[in-house]
C-alpha cells in the first residue's frame, strides 16, 4: 500500500479562479478586516462599507460571534473585533518570538526615554507593527498591533532597509513606490539612498516626521543568526518632546536595545 506525502497545499495551490475560493469565508475575511480598521460599527454602517446586504453582512456576523471573533455593543448596536480575533492572531506572535523576547527591552527602553517604544517585522513590502510599550504621557505615539506602514516613511521601515540587499530595497520601491505623506517624506530614489547610507553609519534610523507632522521616531534594526535584519525596535514620540538634537542620545540607547534582543534571540550584528 502506498503511503500519501503529507502537503501543505493542493497541487492546485497556485490557481487564484473562483473554484478555488471560498466566497462566504472570503466576506467575512472582508467585514473582519473593515472592523478592525475602526472603533466599531453598526450593521448598517458595515453594510453600506462593504457593499453587502444587511442579511448577509448579519449571518457573517452571528457566525464569527459564535467564535468570539467579533463581539456585539448592545448599547450603542454596534460590533467590534473579539477576543477569538486576537487569540489567533496571537499565533503569528509565537511565530515571531523576537516579539516575546524584546518585551524587557523595550519597557526598559521606554523608562529610559520616556517615550512610546515599538517592535515591526516587514510583512508585504511594509512594516508591520507587532507590539509596543507606551509611555504614561497624555500625548503620546499609538500604533495598534497590526498597524502597517510605508518601509521609506516609518523609522523601523528603514532601519530594515539599510541592511537589506540593493535588490531587493529596488524591489520594494518598484512595488510599493514613494508616495509622500509630509513636506518631510523622502520620495525619490537618490533621497532613500542617502538616507539608508546615514542610518547603516550611526546604527540608527531617524523618521522626521515623515509619515505624520509633528512625531518622530528612533528606530534600529534586530538581527537573526545569519545576520539578517528580521525586526526594527523603535521609540516614538511628539516632535516637541523628541527634538533632532535628542536623536543621537536616544539612538544610541534604541541600539543597545535593538543588540540586545539580537543577542536575546541568537542572532548575529553583522560586521
Amino acid at each position: 500500500m502506498t503511503q500519501t506525502r503529507p502537503r501543505g497545499r493542493p497541487r492546485a495551490f497556485h490557481d487564484k479562479t473562483d473554484q478555488n475560493t471560498v466566497r462566504s469565508l472570503d466576506r467575512a475575511m472582508h467585514l473582519l478586516a473593515t472592523l478592525s480598521e475602526t472603533s466599531g460599527l453598526t450593521l448598517t454602517e458595515l453594510s453600506e462599507r462593504t457593499r453587502q446586504s444587511p442579511a448577509t453582512v448579519y449571518r457573517v456576523l452571528v457566525t464569527l460571534q459564535g467564535h468570539e471573533i467579533v463581539e456585539f455593543e448592545d448599547g450603542a448596536q454596534r460590533w467590534h473585533v473579539g477576543a477569538g480575533a486576537f487569540r489567533i492572531g496571537s499565533g503569528f506572535l509565537r511565530r515571531t518570538n523576537v516579539a516575546e523576547r524584546s518585551r524587557g527591552a523595550m519597557q526598559a527602553l521606554m523608562r529610559s526615554t520616556g517615550e512610546t517604544a515599538n517592535i515591526g517585522v516587514e510583512n508585504r513590502d511594509e512594516v508591520l507593527f507587532l507590539t509596543q510599550v507606551e509611555t504614561h504621557e497624555a500625548i503620546r505615539a499609538f500604533f495598534p498591533p497590526g498597524t502597517r506602514s510605508p518601509m521609506h516613511v516609518s523609522g523601523i521601515g528603514k532601519a530594515l532597509l539599510a541592511y537589506y540587499p540593493e535588490e531587493r530595497v529596488a524591489g520594494i520601491v518598484a512595488e510599493k513606490g514613494l508616495p509622500g505623506f509630509t513636506t518631510l517624506s523622502i520620495t525619490s530614489q537618490a533621497s532613500l539612498s542617502r538616507d539608508l547610507a546615514r542610518t547603516r553609519a550611526r546604527g540608527f534610523a531617524i523618521d522626521d516626521q515623515e509619515r505624520a507632522e509633528g512625531m518622530r521616531c528612533v528606530a534600529a534594526p534586530v538581527f537573526n543568526a545569519h545576520g539578517e535584519p528580521i525586526a526594527g525596535l523603535s521609540v516614538s514620540g511628539p516632535a516637541f518632546r523628541m527634538a533632532l538634537s535628542e536623536a543621537e542620545r536616544i539612538g544610541e540607547k534604541v541600539r543597545a536595545a535593538a543588540d540586545q534582543v539580537t543577542a536575546a534571540i541568537g542572532g548575529q550584528i553583522p560586521a
